[in-house]
């Protein structure tokens, strides 16, 4: 509707598709080696295409007829289908619109104020969608100002992942290819919702049944995508009316994950006694791991009353599932954000390592740890340096090979410059894409923070609500999406990369006309921002990336490990795979050579009387903090997102109904958050358990509630 016909088949028929472009939504990958479908996308990838795709457009009639008082009143949803920016705009101190700049002017205002202030107050955003060449420049850029301040979407999702990972097993991301996926003997789908946020692998689920394998969901909430799939490319599949997916639904209380792997490695353990030599696989332990006598004290013994009521579960449940994992000679866990969005996180995936290592699934066909990655490039981001506690080899190839000095002392992460804009404690702000006044924790003092920051500038494609909470001083800077054709340069059109959830690399080239002239690419805008930052004497040569993504490619090669002639392998159709020492060789990059098992106390998310534990999700008309629409319709919601889900026995027993109007309060060490106007909605939820959308319940969160060791916000753990 808003592109046309020519221009929405034009981008379909080349997404994930070789030589075309990366979709703009999840990271999940596509086959490398055979055929790929017609359609290798999802229906909430079509829709993420299509938010960029839109001819609509805003104009610099657009900020001169709605003053910032006016879109302030603007839900997110609206701002988003006004259409693409067309060119910068800035905002002053006293102010009530936004004005067009042009960019030079834009970069030299850049300029001035990074310069009249110290590094340790300015801070460098990132989101998921930025491209690996894009993410390099941009972490350069920073460093080259002098800061590690770095945060990115990853501190708000899956920090929690690589905070249990690389001190276990070496590695900070997933162990698994997408054919593991279709070989393995059992799959654990845990605190993850496919159906909307990743559709692409229920595909792979039901391979993997198709080939022999079970599959056992474990959420809170009985979502639709967990039970039965009907595959819209797939002919047979739709005349059987779909394919199951689940062959275990175990309905969890939100927060008790802990206790269940905790109680699976105790089954497992004492089924080991049982038929020895049937379970654990002593050799690799024995070979590969460290600290298993101490796994084995700490779980030769359980109080299943206690397990029970931090669960929810029945232990005949549990034991069923316990019975899989022992018969099953090739398992992969998958988890998402329901794991690692709570105080105990971190403890929670180290007990799935736990159960991994105890069988040995790590080096083997169709086994291994899979923490499924949300957005398309935040894995790349991460591998290209965007982290605000780098590591000393980067810095010191960093300095070799541009010539600078990089900061040693670590960064903020995203709850510390949440932290920052409260304390007053930020002058520049800069985003690369997101939007991180809604995706943050504990909205109001957020908002009210960055409005008092002295500048903030936002490089977008569209409108959102960070552009609205602004700084004293604000820039919008528009640059091209991940469909638009980039070809402004002396040597015509580039190609970007992205990483995806399996550590595949591959290239990623826009073919539309971009919607205005006036668009730059990213790596054009961190240039010109850095030549007027830092001057023309700077020993980086910002040009000749910008010119040239070669250029960029091979920094790349010579500073980040696994990126060996960069060009010549990204130019190959499906790419080409990083290093993963645990999935290639069954070997552990940790301090010690070796895996790690780990002992952790028990601990689950206990309500007080009268109240209930609170999870954030999305909708299925959703991706991140962008609204396709305002249905939820796997739900079975419609018309509106201000809706917390709640068991119809909790509602009878706290004395509401169905549909009933309220105010919705969290409480966190004797504060509390209000959330207003939510409508009620009797859900098959665990009981003593809710959820709410994801970012109108970001309010309730207060900003200390977060993971240990990882600060992420505790966006499951109301």
């Amino acid at each position: 509707a808003q592109a046309g016909v020519a221009r929405t088949v034009a981008s379909m028929l080349r997404v994930n598709q070789r030589g075309g472009f990366d979709c703009p939504g999840c990271a999940w990958p596509e086959p490398i080696a055979g055929a790929r479908k017609p359609a290798e996308f999802c229906e909430n990838g079509a829709k993420a295409i299509a938010e960029e795709n839109t001819l609509r457009t805003v104009g610099p009639e657009f900020w001169a007829a709605h003053s910032i008082q006016e879109l302030e009143s603007r839900t997110e949803y609206w701002l988003g289908n006004q259409g693409r920016i067309t060119e910068p705009v800035v905002i002053r101190e006293g102010e009530s619109h936004y004005s067009p700049i042009s960019w030079t002017e834009a970069f030299e205002l850049i300029g001035e104020h990074i310069r009249a202030t110290t590094p340790e107050r300015c801070v460098f955003y990132t989101s998921g969608r930025t491209a690996n060449e894009t993410a390099f420049m941009y972490q350069l850029f920073a460093r080259s100002v002098g800061t590690n301040n770095l945060p990115d979407c990853s501190n708000m999702c899956h920090e929690s992942s690589g905070s249990a990972l690389n001190p276990t097993i070496g590695i900070g991301k997933g162990t698994v290819s997408l054919e593991d996926m279709h070989k393995a003997e059992l799959i654990l789908v845990v605190g993850q919702n496919p159906g909307t946020n990743h559709p692409r692998m229920l595909s792979a689920l039901t391979e993997c049944r198709a080939n022999g394998g079970r599959v056992v969901a474990v959420n809170p909430l009985p979502e639709a995508g967990l039970l039965k799939f009907k595959d819209p490319q797939s002919p047979g599949n739709l005349a059987r009316g779909g394919d199951q997916v689940a062959d275990e639904f175990v309905q969890i209380k939100v927060g008790g994950d802990l206790a269940l792997f905790q109680a699976l490695g105790h089954l497992l353990l004492e089924e080991e006694k049982r038929a020895p030599g049937t379970v654990v696989d002593h050799e690799f332990i024995a070979a590969a791991t460290h600290g298993f006598e101490d796994y084995r004290q700490a779980r030769a013994t359980i109080d299943w009353a206690r397990t029970e009521r931090a669960t929810g579960l029945s232990r005949e449940q549990i034991e069923r599932v316990a019975g899989m994992l022992a018969a099953s000679k090739a398992t992969i866990i998958c988890w998402a954000l329901g794991l690692t969005q709570q105080p105990h996180s971190v403890n929670t995936l180290r007990e799935i390592i736990n159960l991994l290592l105890l069988q040995g699934n790590f080096g083997r066909p169709g086994a291994g740890a899979c923490p499924v990655r949300g957005h398309s490039n935040v894995q790349g981001d991460r591998t290209m340096g965007i982290w605000e506690k780098p590591a000393e080899p980067l810095l010191a190839a960093l300095d070799a090979e541009f010539g600078i000095d990089c900061p040693r002392h670590h960064g903020l992460d995203a709850t510390e410059t949440l932290e920052a804009f409260m304390d007053d404690k930020v002058d520049v702000f800069v985003s690369m894409g997101g939007n991180f006044a809604l995706a943050c924790s504990d909205t109001a003092a957020l908002e009210a923070g960055m409005k008092r920051a002295g500048l903030t500038v936002h490089i977008s494609t569209k409108p959102n609500r960070s552009h609205i909470v602004h700084g004293r001083t604000s820039l919008i800077l528009p640059t091209l999406g991940r469909t638009d054709r980039d070809d402004k340069h002396p040597g015509g059109a580039q190609f970007l990369s992205v990483e995806d959830s399996m550590s595949v690399v591959k290239s990623t080239r826009g073919r539309l006309a971009p919607v205005s002239e006036h668009l730059l690419a990213e790596p054009v805008i961190i240039a010109r921002m850095a030549q007027a930052t830092l001057g023309q004497d700077h020993p980086v040569n910002w040009r000749a990336m910008a010119e040239d993504y070669d250029v960029i490619r091979e920094h790349i090669s010579r500073v980040i490990p696994g990126f060996e002639d960069f060009n010549t392998r990204v130019r190959d159709k499906n790419g080409f795979v990083l290093p993963n020492p645990p999935r290639d060789s069954r070997s552990f990059a940790t301090d010690i050579g070796r895996a790690r098992f780990s002992v952790s106390p028990l601990e689950y998310l206990e309500a007080p009387a009268g109240h209930l534990i609170l999870q954030t999700m999305r909708s299925h008309d959703q991706y991140n903090t962008t609204f396709y629409g305002l249905d939820d319709r796997y739900r079975g919601i419609s018309g509106g997102r201000r809706v917390i889900l709640v068991n119809p026995a909790d509602l009878d027993e706290l004395g509401f109904a169905d549909r009933d109007l309220v105010d919705v309060t969290s409480t966190f060490k004797g504060t509390e958050r209000r959330a207003e106007k939510f409508r009620l909605i009797a859900y098959p939820t665990a009981r003593g358990c809710a959820a709410a959308y994801f970012p109108e319940a970001n309010v309730l969160v207060h900003s200390d509630l977060v993971a240990r060791e990882s600060n992420t916000p505790g966006y499951k753990a109301m």
